[in-house]
């Protein structure tokens, strides 16, 4: 169970690095290393939390459902 509410965390977190980075990119008009910064760090999330899905089933903390 604590691996799910930590997934949904991870989760929350790359959808608020999503909407940095499209604030940055709306407000700020000289500049975008802040939209850059935000989609790296959205990018680097999202490879952590399919890391940790892979792991999390391999051990068998979570079970994958079938279609």
């Amino acid at each position: 169970m604590l691996i799910k509410i930590f997934v949904v965390i991870l989760f929350l977190l790359i959808l608020g690095s999503l909407a940095s980075a499209l604030f940055h990119l709306l407000v700020s008009k000289e500049s975008n290393d802040k939209t850059v910064r935000a989609l790296t760090y959205r990018v680097g999330l999202s490879v952590l939390a399919f890391i940790i899905l892979i792991v999390s089933a391999k051990f068998g903390w979570i079970q994958p459902r079938g279609m």
